[in-house]
């Protein structure tokens, strides 16, 4: 029993070495990219139409972005055998891995804050532009 343990201990090593290379793209593209573009939507434009703007750039970062959120969180699932070996052998894998989980979990809910956020934000800037814009007219009104 103890030699298949350490077999399939083994055969994860060699998998983790095989699923790393995803990992270590996805969480470089969240280092060099990915934190620069949610960076870019922090302060709002103070006019829908330049919000607009900024939605539109958003949601094309956010297509790209919602994909290596999703490599990442594939690569993750293959590894969830993980939780099942406790040795000292695969603790380094295990702490590799869970450094991979958090760093993508945080950049996953920062963008979908961000998305909310923004989506929020136009649909606020929206009213108050249909409510000026009916205060205007009202106020035409008035005046004739």
């Amino acid at each position: 029993m103890l030699s298949n343990k350490r077999i399939q201990e083994l055969e994860l090593v060699m998998e983790f070495e095989k699923v790393e290379e995803c990992f270590k793209e996805v969480s470089s593209w969240i280092e060099n990219v990915g934190r620069k573009g949610l960076k870019e939507t922090v302060n709002l434009d103070d006019s829908l139409e330049m919000l607009l703007q900024t939605q539109k750039q958003f949601k094309e970062f956010d297509l790209v972005a919602s994909e290596y959120c999703k490599r990442g969180q594939e690569a993750l699932k293959k590894m969830d055998r993980w939780e099942d070996f406790s040795s000292v052998d695969v603790h380094s894998y295990r702490v590799k891995l869970q450094t991979y989980r958090d760093q993508l979990e945080e950049f996953c809910t920062q963008l979908d804050e961000t998305r909310h956020r923004i989506c929020e934000t136009v649909r606020l800037y929206e009213f108050f532009d249909k409510v000026r814009r009916g205060i205007c007219c009202a106020e035409e009104g008035v005046k004739s």
